[in-house]
């Protein structure tokens, strides 16, 4: 998606230890004019899916996954970093490790969020490693759902999180791909 790369180009910062900063427009600040046309482009790649439900991860992913179940006319579903008191009953439940934070998280969804009848959508900010996703990909299948796909605002193809997935047969969408990331800033889009 041209206007994503244009924006990353534009306001995107390369940080040390491989990690792009998109805070001033994507996950911490967010251009909603950019979040619409993304969410637009998403329903627009899975809309002969049969998607049910989109499922994410708390907190970078909500927003994309929230505009695009919007977009689509179907239910979105995030996966807490924590169990809280207000998640009563069964819970499917992983552990997902984050690269930007350096830590695990026993992530769970309420097992009355996602059954057997939902093909589901997942969506994230980032994909890189796959840890995120394959922690999303372990509770659709613990509910007895099927995974539509993937769709992601940025794939840092160098990283091998997408070849893992498209290697297994899942559907991986990517708005941005990015095939190179230099200490110096510079960023090299896939052609």
């Amino acid at each position: 998606m041209r206007e994503l790369e244009e924006r990353i180009l534009k306001d995107g910062k390369v940080l040390p230890g491989g990690v792009l900063k998109v805070g001033s427009f994507l996950n911490h600040c967010i251009d909603t004019t950019l979040l619409a046309h993304m969410a637009d482009e998403v329903a627009s790649l899975y809309k002969d899916a049969g998607v049910t439900k989109i499922l994410t991860i708390e907190a970078s992913g909500i927003a994309l996954a929230a505009a695009a179940g919007m977009a689509m006319g179907v239910p979105v579903v995030f996966a807490k970093k924590h169990r809280t008191t207000n998640v009563d009953g069964g819970v499917h439940t992983t552990i997902v490790h984050s690269f930007t934070h350096n830590e695990d998280y026993n992530v769970v969804v309420a097992d009355d969020c996602m059954d057997e009848s939902d093909n589901v959508l997942i969506i994230d900010d980032f994909l890189a490693n796959g840890s995120a996703l394959r922690g999303l990909i372990d509770l659709v299948t613990q509910a007895g759902a099927s995974v539509a796909g993937v769709a992601v605002s940025v794939e840092k193809r160098f990283q091998s999180g997408g070849d893992e997935f498209r290697a297994k047969g899942i559907r991986v969408e990517s708005l941005a791909m990015i095939s190179a990331m230099t200490d110096d800033g510079q960023i090299t889009f896939c052609s």
